[in-house]
């Protein structure tokens, strides 16, 4: 009877012993798998926390700390200086022209409360927007002008850093009135093209528009490779700054400390063959040198380009000159190239243009 009993349920019991075994090993998999779930989770949004951390921001956290210059306001000596921000300017003075138009490239038109310098061809492309910015001077601003604007920011070309007539006051004697300042990287000695996107990316960070900067950086280093990928067949040639001395005498102006522009020329084949030089030079120099082009400076209120032209081609003591047998002076607008922004690329896109067609 026992063993009647004990063969009619040991088939049961085994039954239900593996059930019991089976669903132990089905719950210990679904714990596995809910824990490796959760560990890749972690990991995951760990990774994700990584990923954030790394990425850089793209707006600014103030008090900002930019890396900048300053001078004694003599002489072209420029000493590292930082500038910190509390916030982004509100009131700022371009003391050129091709800073203004910078600033409106970013957007930033309504930021600025004055202008100075106009002396040359300024970009189509935002001659609307320039003319909503007041014009404290439109040759070159003094101290007075520009602190009568009440700025927060004064921002431009080094150069006119300067206690002077045409100088808007020194980094110093602004920052001592509470007023910041920006010297453009592209218009110190030693600059170069990655100065203008230092320039571009520091005011991206300084107004809090780091989207609009680097945008734009990138539409002109294509621009750059643009011009450099045109004249790369057309071999190198060297060039002289020149300008009139008066009466249609030649000048000649080494732009040594002008290497920004002599950076973009590069671009176009161009070397500059008295970028060593310090000092005068003498129409023998220039004649001895024989450089393949000159290039001639024109800007506003100064003298006729066309009547100059005349006047140099017609020198016969020039006449040994490759420049002339050749008709190889260009003529370059001063607010493209001493503007020190991105307006250079419009006076290269010319000058390009003009060589290319020889």
């Amino acid at each position: 009877m026992m063993k009647n009993v004990f063969r009619k349920y040991v088939p049961l019991t085994a039954v239900l012993l593996m059930a019991v075994m089976i669903a132990a090993c089905s719950s210990n998999t679904q714990n596995q798998n809910e824990a490796a779930n959760s560990a890749a989770a972690t990991d995951s949004n760990s990774n994700n926390t990584q990923a954030e951390e790394v990425a850089p921001s793209s707006k600014t956290i103030y008090p900002l700390t930019v890396e900048n210059f300053t001078n004694n306001g003599e002489g072209i000596e420029w000493k590292a200086k930082s500038q910190t921000f509390d916030k982004a300017p509100e009131k700022v003075v371009a003391n050129t022209q091709g800073a203004a138009e910078l600033l409106i490239k970013l957007g930033l038109t309504d930021k600025m409360v004055g202008v100075a310098a106009l002396y040359g061809v300024g970009d189509p492309a935002v001659h609307e927007e320039f003319k909503k910015i007041p014009v404290i001077s439109k040759e070159y601003a003094s101290k007075e002008l520009v602190v009568g604007a009440s700025p927060d920011l004064v921002l431009g070309r080094s150069d006119l850093f300067a206690d002077a007539d045409w100088g808007v006051g020194t980094v110093e004697g602004l920052n001592e009135l509470g007023i910041k300042t920006f010297v453009q990287n592209t218009s110190v000695k030693g600059s170069t093209l990655e100065s203008l996107y230092k320039d571009i990316e520091q005011l991206g960070q300084i107004f809090d528009v780091q989207d609009k900067a680097t945008a734009y950086t990138e539409e002109l280093k294509k621009r750059a490779q643009t011009l450099k990928d045109a004249t790369a067949a057309s071999g190198e040639k060297t060039f002289a700054y020149v300008s009139d001395g008066g009466e249609g005498a030649i000048a000649i102006y080494s732009g040594n400390t002008d290497t920004f522009a002599g950076g973009v020329l590069g671009l176009l084949g161009l070397k500059n063959s008295f970028s060593t030089v310090t000092g005068d030079i003498s129409k023998e120099q220039l004649i001895a040198t024989n450089p393949d082009i000159l290039l001639l400076s024109s800007y506003t209120g100064g003298p006729d380009s066309a009547v100059t032209l005349g006047a140099f081609y017609a020198d016969a003591s020039l006449q040994s000159l490759n420049a002339i047998k050749n008709k190889a002076i260009h003529v370059i607008d001063f607010n493209q190239f001493w503007g020190y922004s991105y307006s250079i690329f419009d006076g290269a896109d010319k000058l390009a243009s003009e060589l290319l067609a020889k």
